[in-house]
């Protein structure tokens, strides 16, 4: 039997313990867990340490109480419209015609995109139009939607549709004109057709301007929202704050804020999550 010596590299190698090793080896030799605190659990760190300075600063004196409610107020107002029934109908009441208009406006923004994207008769038709939806604020349309329309639910889902729409297209439309050349070259010196084209080259280079597109765009449905409920309307969060203010609730006003900070969280909790599964193939930078 003829016995190998292992090198000298491999005999330090077995002596030496991995860098993690040595950094969390306990006395006894263990490795001592490590604790880490969930993403999910920081990224809430921010909004929750400001409803903690809130309520101190009402504890304290620093704000006033009768214009600014602390949020045990304000949670006891929530507590009391959610017995009575009426911060349902009216969330509800205004969710639907987020959903509404944000369909709306992602379809329709996806189809214009693609026509000017592709097509440069469709850029030479459609663009400079786009551009100047983009220009305009949605309140300075609202008169003219309410002459054009009456005082129905058809203005406040086209007033959110248009918002969401405008943001949903300038981000599409970018994300197209910016897929790589090369890559579209390469595609089409490989035979790939143009459908194929389009479904493996474009349309995945396209993905991440319309998820940017789509975060903006949730936004947008929002502060659209803000504008559509004021449009003769008994129902919807809009016109809770309307009504708050003209009653000087100030503890139902800041509850409805609150509301919007929550639906805007959740939206871009939304988009993170598509983010996730259809742009695993992208490996982008991620902090440090």
């Amino acid at each position: 039997m003829t016995l190998t010596w292992p090198s000298t590299a491999a005999r330090a190698a077995r002596r030496v313990p991995p860098p993690d090793t040595v950094a969390l080896q306990g006395t006894v030799g263990t490795v001592a867990p490590r604790f880490t605190v969930p993403r999910r659990v920081r990224r809430l760190a921010g909004p929750l340490l400001l409803l903690v300075v809130w309520q101190l600063g009402s504890l304290l004196g620093l704000l006033d109480r009768d214009l600014i409610p602390p949020p045990s107020e304000v949670l006891r107002a929530g507590w009391d419209l959610l017995a009575s029934g009426q911060l349902q109908r009216h969330v509800g009441r205004s969710l639907v015609r987020v959903a509404e208009g944000t369909a709306l406006g992602v379809v329709l923004g996806v189809a214009v995109a693609l026509l000017a994207g592709f097509s440069r008769i469709g850029e030479d038709l459609l663009d400079s139009t786009m551009q100047v939806l983009k220009a305009v604020p949605n309140f300075a349309l609202t008169p003219l939607l309410i002459i054009f329309m009456g005082i129905g639910e058809g203005p406040k889902v086209l007033l959110i549709t248009l918002g969401v729409g405008v943001a949903i297209y300038v981000n599409t439309y970018g994300g197209i004109r910016n897929v790589d050349r090369q890559l579209v070259e390469m595609a089409q010196v490989l035979g790939a057709g143009r459908s194929r084209l389009v479904r493996d080259v474009i349309l995945p280079g396209a993905m991440p301007g319309f998820l940017v597109g789509l975060r903006l765009g949730l936004s947008s449905a929002w502060l659209s929202l803000i504008f559509a409920e004021t449009i003769n309307t008994t129902e919807g969060i809009g016109f809770l704050m309307s009504r708050a203010q003209t009653l000087l609730q100030f503890d139902v006003s800041l509850l409805v804020i609150v509301i919007y900070a929550v639906a805007g969280l959740l939206s871009y909790a939304f988009v993170k999550l598509l983010e996730r599964r259809l742009l695993s193939w992208r490996l982008g930078f991620e902090g440090v």
